[in-house]
């Protein structure tokens, strides 16, 4: 599985941003997909992640009620939408898929499959 991250950027605080994550696999469907981000001198982070069929999402507690995963099967692509961001969301971002249970869908350890990053800097 090949992911390709976009979407990152400069904002101010309280803007937003829409991040994508386009996979090339073509069992997408039986992926989870999930965010996640890593600031510098910090460990990455877990942000957010939805259940293969969709219609399981989960959040970093620092990001709920800010941001929205989603996916869209027909296009093989993972979104996850920022609003309200704040200079502590400044990191880079990582997609990542496998097909991981609930259990383990917000630990790092259980994707096998991750995009290259895409920065998002949020200035105050």
């Amino acid at each position: 599985v090949q992911l390709q991250a976009s979407g990152g950027g400069l904002v101010q605080a309280g803007g937003s941003l829409r991040l994508s994550c386009a996979a090339s696999s073509r069992t997408f469907t039986s992926y989870a997909m999930g965010w996640f981000r890593q600031a510098p001198g910090k460990e990455r982070e877990f942000v957010a992640a939805i259940s293969w069929s969709g219609a399981s999402t989960y959040y970093g507690d620092s990001v709920k009620g800010r941001f929205t995963i989603s996916r869209d099967d027909a296009k093989k692509m993972a979104y996850l939408q920022m609003n309200s961001l704040k200079p502590e969301d400044t990191a880079v971002y990582y997609c990542a898929a496998d097909p991981v249970p609930p259990s383990i869908i917000t630990t790092a350890e259980a994707f096998r499959y991750w995009g290259q990053g895409t920065q998002v800097t949020v200035s105050s």
